[in-house]
């Protein structure tokens, strides 16, 4: 069972708008336009920021999540494609996308084979050249000092607790994984609402990513 099966639900009524605004409006206005994947969408409030100028396409493992999707783009008159599927196998043909987004996605794959599988997954689906934006949880950030690499995570919904696993990742780490892809990583950077000097202890590891 999926974990954001149990919560999509109470996610969709929790967030309506994405927390990475400032970082997914530079993108868009980076990318100019063109054909959008969304890997990991949840229920959708990552495409606000592209709506206007990107065909619009999402994917989620989760069923529910999806639905709450279909609910969000009607309610905020998005044109998108939503499709369940695993990032591990992308169910389009090599070099469909002219970029795409992830954000708190990855961080949810078990296993470093199984993340390569998905990074080399996103390399093959974009063109020659395109560019990726993602995001993932922080190993050093403050909360998880004291914790191991993987962690369970509890979200609180009105039937109880729901465990969520998390991989985090440092820096130089995903970095090496996404170069490993056939990728190579433009900039890695903390979220906009970090502002200590030194980026290695930001919530959120942001990577702006090209395949080669």
């Amino acid at each position: 069972m999926n974990s954001y099966d149990d919560i999509a639900e109470s996610w969709y009524r929790l967030r309506h708008w994405t927390r990475f605004k400032p970082e997914l409006e530079e993108m868009a206005s980076r990318w100019g336009g063109g054909r959008l994947l969304n890997v990991g969408c949840a229920h959708g409030p990552d495409f606000l920021p592209f709506k206007d100028r990107f065909e619009l396409w999402g994917l989620d493992s989760s069923g529910p999540m999806i639905n709450m999707a279909v609910k969000y783009a009607d309610k905020f008159k998005l044109d998108t494609r939503l499709i369940v599927a695993d990032a591990s196998a992308l169910p389009f043909k090599d070099h469909s996308f002219d970029c795409a987004i992830s954000v708190a996605a990855y961080h949810h794959i078990k296993g470093k084979k199984e993340q390569g599988i998905a990074f080399a997954e996103l390399k093959r689906v974009l063109k020659p050249g395109a560019e990726a934006f993602i995001t993932v949880w922080n190993r050093w950030q403050k909360e998880f000092w004291n914790k191991g690499k993987e962690v369970m995570v509890p979200w609180k919904t009105n039937a109880g607790e729901v465990m969520r696993y998390y991989y985090l990742f440092t820096y130089p780490e995903i970095e090496c994984q996404l170069k490993s892809a056939g990728f190579k990583v433009l900039r890695s950077y903390p979220e906009s609402g970090y502002k200590k000097k030194l980026k290695y202890f930001s919530r959120n590891i942001c990577l702006l990513i090209k395949a080669d």
